[in-house]
């Protein structure tokens, strides 16, 4: 049974006329007469009960007409959704987020996406270090990366730089230094550090030691947070202070203060994903990614 020949049938068994369903068809009449015959030769039985007057469904025809409409609008089902999947309108797409772009572009991507591109579902996954990204970006666990730059292998993962911003420090509220407009990062040279892990291709690691270096010092101590959100808290309760690119002050937290450094140290934001295989789906989501974090 051929679509083909469900559409005829449904056509006919609307009009109940030979003429009527071929000119609505846009078929001669003695080709629709045929495709009518043929499917009730591979049916095995009489679907329209025919006489010089009138045509009228049999009993097996209108058992079959619920089943011929089901599969007309699955198939029709079936079409749009395969024009929104070729469109990007339609998808799945999976998107890890660093700590730091975890409080302030996710939440902003995912408003946009379901707004603008509600057949598209989104796997979020937040709180996640570089190293971690590109792994994901490289094994397909993740078709974009919100990553910081200089991590990717050039190679397989093309890059789009979003956004600079500056780095902040994280001073716990009672902090001597907290009250102050901008600190001085050399101010610093005595405490712990709460840092994100050594990992190799960690970004944030090598990034706030060589600011230290910038400042003619290395912490004294380190601790090691893999998240951001608990690096936070763990400078709140007084274990540590901490630098931070800008955004992270989204994540409003009691016992803590943001002060601006008095020194230009800035960190980059970019956008990662695969050199092949991008459907067209992901291209969307990219778009609004680039969008949420420029605009």
């Amino acid at each position: 049974m051929e679509l083909r020949q469900v559409r005829y049938f449904l056509a006919l068994a609307e009009e109940c006329h030979f003429g009527r369903a071929a000119a609505r068809l846009h078929v001669a009449q003695p080709a629709l007469s045929q495709q009518i015959k043929q499917l009730e030769r591979e049916l095995g039985t009489a679907l329209f009960a025919r006489s010089t007057r009138h045509v009228e469904l049999t009993e097996a025809g209108r058992h079959l007409t619920g089943y011929a409409r089901t599969l007309v609008a699955e198939e029709e089902r079936a079409r749009v959704h395969l024009a929104e999947l070729a469109t990007g309108r339609a998808g799945r797409v999976s998107v890890g987020f660093i700590g730091t772009a975890t409080y302030d572009v996710l939440p902003r991507v995912a408003r946009t996406v379901r707004a603008r591109l509600p057949g598209i579902t989104l796997d979020l996954h937040g709180e996640l270090l570089t190293p971690q990204l590109v792994d994901g970006l490289l094994t397909g666990a993740y078709d974009l990366a919100v990553s910081r730059a200089g991590t990717a292998d050039a190679a397989r993962v093309d890059v789009t730089p979003l956004r600079t911003e500056p780095l902040v420090a994280v001073l716990p509220a009672h902090h001597q230094l907290a009250a102050g407009p901008r600190i001085s990062l050399r101010a610093l040279a005595g405490e712990t550090f709460v840092i994100h892990p050594s990992q190799p291709r960690s970004a944030m690691y090598d990034r706030v030691l060589s600011a230290c270096d910038r400042a003619g010092f290395r912490p004294a101590s380190l601790v090691e947070v893999g998240e951001t959100a608990t690096l936070v808290v763990l400078v709140a309760a007084g274990h540590g202070v901490a630098l931070v690119p800008q955004s992270v002050q989204s994540l409003r937290l009691d016992g803590v203060t943001y002060v601006p450094l008095a020194e230009t140290e800035s960190v980059d934001l970019v956008l990662a994903r695969r050199a092949d295989r991008n459907s067209p789906a992901t291209r969307q989501v990219a778009a609004v990614i680039e969008e949420c974090v420029r605009g």
